[in-house]
This record gives structure tokens, sequence and C-alpha cells, in this order.
């Protein structure tokens, strides 16, 4: 049984690294927009964050996987990431706005696939995931994050956005101190593992459905990440009412954590992910349609719970099962590559145009149809895959 004391300090990166994003990614497009930023150059700014993703995760995750340091790659990302936080005080203009955020998620964006590989590795027991260790673990992540959307919603409304970067600054901290509070663990070298190729896995049925089923779903996702609080702003909806609606979301995906383990038995995980992105097709179908009655947005936000909750844990597990031993931090980084950050660019670009052109509810009207695209793809997994 995995000590504990082991896992406070992953319970401890997980929230403070997602109180970080509760506040960040929610507000982000808000903060440009008090700075008077166009609805185009917001949407590119936000996507810097997602072209990071193109390629510091798997390059952190090899190094990682090479040298079996995930512990000290990782109080170096958060150390950087804390100093340049320090930047966004500066008035630098979009471009140079753009280069401060491009090394800040350098070093932010693949801290979370190092700490999931790390964490697979101490949860994982006889090579079996443990479904039940990780949610509880994960779930302080999610609490993070309801605290400081919530938190944050209600600050600005009163206060104003000109605190974004003092919020930034005071939550990349808090990450950097749980960086350096986690046990510095290394797994065991293996030079003969060392160089194993990722392309024989990438090349089987399931994996290559696997990874096209959650580029969709999470294409589906963007909306929600990049364009929903300036989509509740053009409604109506005040700051505090904002977050209200953020923290409904997460509330549920902690009570999802909290119990995962008495419901992910009852059906394979191939089967959760045409689940998860069936009941997307239903939540993005709400939000584009009936945005304005709030009693249906409330609705479509606890779905949240399936549609992220459920799906991130099956997707960890049914990676931790194909990219094993020192395969574990290449294979948590193309899922944030693959899944994260090519939908990312791609939605934050496309979302900026469309919804420039035929308004944000457009957004949203789109991401029903990435929502069945992934739909379909899932079945294939769930075709494919032999119960587990």
């Amino acid at each position: 049984m995995t000590p504990r004391r082991q896992l406070w300090p992953f319970a401890a990166l997980s929230a403070s690294y997602f109180a970080h994003i509760g506040f960040f990614n929610p507000y982000l497009p808000l903060w440009l927009q008090d700075m008077g930023l166009s609805l185009l150059t917001i949407s590119v700014l936000t996507a810097v964050q997602a072209t990071t993703r193109l390629f510091a995760p798997y390059a952190w995750g090899a190094l990682s996987d090479r040298t079996g340091e995930r512990v000290k790659l990782l109080r170096i990302g958060a150390g950087v990431a804390f100093a340049t936080a320090c930047l966004l005080f500066g008035d630098w203009g979009p471009v140079g706005l753009g280069v401060v955020l491009l090394l800040m998620f350098t070093h932010t964006s693949a801290m979370m696939p190092m700490s999931e590989a790390a964490m697979a590795h101490l949860v994982s027991r006889g090579g079996a995931f443990d479904s039940k260790r990780y949610g509880r673990v994960r779930l302080w992540g999610s609490m993070g994050f309801l605290v400081t959307v919530f938190a944050a919603g209600a600050w600005f409304e009163a206060f104003g956005m000109q605190h974004f970067p003092a919020w930034t600054v005071l939550t990349l901290g808090a990450v950097l101190l749980s960086v350096w509070w986690m046990p510095d663990l290394k797994e065991a070298a293996h030079s003969t593992d060392a160089h194993v190729p990722v392309g024989p896995v990438l090349r089987q049925k399931p994996v290559f459905w696997f990874f096209t089923s959650t580029f969709f779903h999470v294409l589906s996702h963007i909306g929600v990440y990049v364009f929903f609080s300036l989509y509740l702003d053009s409604l109506g909806y005040s700051k505090t009412m904002i977050g209200l609606l953020w923290a409904v979301s997460v509330a549920v995906e902690i009570v999802w954590f909290f119990t995962q383990s008495r419901w992910l038995p009852r059906m394979p995980l191939a089967g959760w992910l045409v689940l998860c992105s069936a009941v997307m097709v239903l939540r993005m179908l709400m939000t584009a349609t009936w945005a304005d009655v709030l009693w249906v947005l409330l609705l479509a936000q606890t779905l949240h719970a399936i549609t992220f909750a459920t799906h991130h844990t099956a997707c960890i597990a049914l990676i931790s099962q194909h990219f094993s031993g020192r395969l574990r931090g290449r294979g948590q980084a193309l899922y944030t590559v693959i899944a994260y950050g090519l939908p990312g660019v791609l939605g934050a670009l496309m979302g900026g145009l469309i919804s420039e052109r035929w308004g944000l509810q457009s957004v949203f009207v789109l991401s029903v149809l990435t929502s069945v695209v992934a739909t379909m793809a899932a079945f294939q997994v769930w075709r494919l895959h032999e119960p587990v």
C-alpha cells in the first residue's frame, strides 16, 4: 500500500496548480478584454498556452523518462514560471505579453503530465492503476480550482481586473512551495528501456482511435475553456455569477473524483469514453441553445462531472495501460499534446475567427458537431478494446 505521507505532497501540488488554473483560465480572457484588446487578439493570446502544449510536455516528459528525475524537473519548471509571472505587472503590449505568456506556459504546461506520471507510478499496485487513490488525490486539484474560480470572480467584480497579475504570482508561489514539499523520488533507470520508441504503441488501432477521440472531445471543451466567460459576460451575467457557474462544474467534479472507484468498475474504460462524449453532445447543445436560461445552464454545468472528470480518469488509466515503465512520461506528454495542445490551438484560433463573424454562440454550436465525432471515435475504441 502506498504510504499516505507520500501522496500528500501530490495532493498539495494538485490543489495549488489547479487553484492557479481556476482563476487564470476563466478570467484571462476577461483581463485581456479589460485591457481593450479585440476578440481575435484575445483568442491568439489564449492560444499561447495550448501552443506550448505542442512541444513542452513531450520535451519535458522525454527528459524525465530518460533521467527519472521528475520531481527535480518540476521544481525547475515551477521556479521559472513564478519568476516569469512577475513580469505580468509590466506594460508589454500584445506582442510582449505573448512572449511572457509563452515563457510562463512552457514551464507550467508540462507540470501536470510529469506529476501525473510520477503519481501513476505511486498509486499503481502490481501494474494495476488504483482509481480510488488517484481520485482521492486528484480531487484536491478540483477543490483548489473551486476556491479560486469563485473567490476570484467575487474579487474581480468588487475591485476590477487590474489585480489579475497579483493573483498569478500568488498562486504560482503556492505551486513553487508545493513542489519543494514533494519527496525527491527518482524512478530506477533502465538503460534498455530508456530508448524504447513510442511509434509502435501509437500505431496500435485502439491507441490511434483513443487519441482521435480525446482530440475531438477536448476540442469540444475549448468553447468552455476559452470562450465560456466571454459568452456569459455577453449575455449579461455578472463576474460573481460567472464564477459561480464555473464553481458548480468543479463541485460535481469533486464528488465524482471522491466516489469514482465505486462507479468505474461497472463498465469498461473504453465504454466510459463513449458515454462521456455522448454526454458532451448534450452539454454543448444546452449551452449553445439555452444559455440565457439559468437553470438549464446550471444543469449543463453539472454534466462536467462526466464530460471532464470521468473522461480524464478514464484517459489517465488507459494511458497508464498502453504507456508503462519508461514510456510513462512520454505517454502522459503525448496525451497533453494531442488531447490539449492541438485542440487548444485550433479551437482558440478558429473560435476567435468564428465568433467575430457569427458571434460567441456559434463556437458552442460547432462544439456539438465535434463532440459527435468524438463519440464515434470513442465507439471504435470500445469496439477494439478488451474489457478492463
